[in-house]
């Protein structure tokens, strides 16, 4: 059965992980399964697939080389450890929410079908209506400047709570188009405002964060991550991330005296430059036009406490 949805940047996820037959893999991120696939035809030993969404883990093809594990990626060290697995080769991640979530509208993730104001990834903890329906208008203001980028964000967060309460996706909509204004044939004022209450509710930066060091300390000498990021916010946490642990970050003023002592070893390598989609891979998957890999390689420092 094919995978209902075309990963994004599969070709050069693949080349950056470098599988080689015999590898243990992981897949922090399973969702439709395609970038799992491609590393089982590449002959690795075994692969180890993590999603917190159950209907991800129900919807698995099966193989005998693969382990579908229904968990965090924040995780991944310490539920494979649980299953006697101590070091990997290999870990993709691909970060965000997933096209299969994004197209039930039952999910309540998008604006463009309407449906309940949930966006959970898992089935656990707080609704965004939970949230948008308790949480003081200050709470939701900073909720959507910071996760959201969105410079309206006061004149939003006002227009929330004198709606309250909010049960559906295309109320929400509807109240921040009203609010900040909509101009059809532009990008729609709700994106954002929908981006920042998802990234919230899901703790997707704190999750990222996580799974960034869970990978450091899973990988062994050699080993490859590769992270996929939709927006500037996960991509700059993954830069500064590669950056910080292979010794690379710029100093901040030429005229500051270096830091006295010397700190960890770098645990990665020089990072590869970002990559990006091709425009053959954009005219057939238009998803892929905010994403971009980054990639690094593990040296044999230890993790960083």
């Amino acid at each position: 059965m094919r995978a209902p949805h075309l990963p994004v940047l599969l070709d050069e996820v693949i080349d950056a992980l470098a599988l080689q037959a015999g590898d243990i893999y992981v897949d922090g991120t399973f969702g439709a399964g395609g970038y799992t696939r491609a590393a089982l035809a590449q002959g690795v030993a075994h692969a180890y697939a993590f999603d917190r969404d159950p209907t991800a883990i129900a919807d698995a093809f099966e193989d005998d080389r693969l382990t579908l594990i229904e968990e965090r990626f924040s995780q991944m060290d310490a539920a494979l450890a649980a299953r006697g697995v101590s070091t990997v080769d290999a870990i993709a991640l691909d970060i965000g929410v997933s096209s299969m979530q994004l197209d039930r509208a039952d999910r309540g993730f998008s604006f463009q079908n309407d449906g309940p104001l949930d966006m959970r990834m898992g089935i656990d903890g707080p609704s965004a209506a939970d949230f948008l329906n308790s949480a003081e208008e200050a709470d939701i203001a900073d909720v959507l400047y910071r996760y959201g980028e969105e410079p309206k964000s006061r004149r939003i967060a006002r227009a929330i709570v004198a709606a309250r309460p909010l049960e559906r996706t295309a109320q929400l909509a509807d109240i921040v188009r009203r609010a900040v204004g909509y101009h059809p044939g532009l990008k729609d004022p709700a994106t954002r405002t929908f981006q920042a209450i998802r990234i919230h509710v899901n703790g997707e930066l704190d999750e990222l964060d996580a799974g960034l060091r869970a990978a450091e300390r899973l990988l062994k000498p050699g080993g490859r991550l590769a992270i996929v990021t939709f927006h500037s916010l996960e991509d700059r946490a993954v830069k500064r991330f590669l950056r910080e642990r292979s010794g690379s970050n710029p100093r901040e003023s030429r005229y500051l005296p270096e830091a006295r002592g010397r700190g960890p070893a770098p645990t990665f390598q020089t990072p590869a430059k970002a990559v990006r989609a091709s425009d053959a891979e954009l005219s057939a998957n238009p998803r892929a036009r905010s994403a971009t890999l980054r990639s690094g390689i593990r040296t044999d420092a230890p993790a960083w406490q």
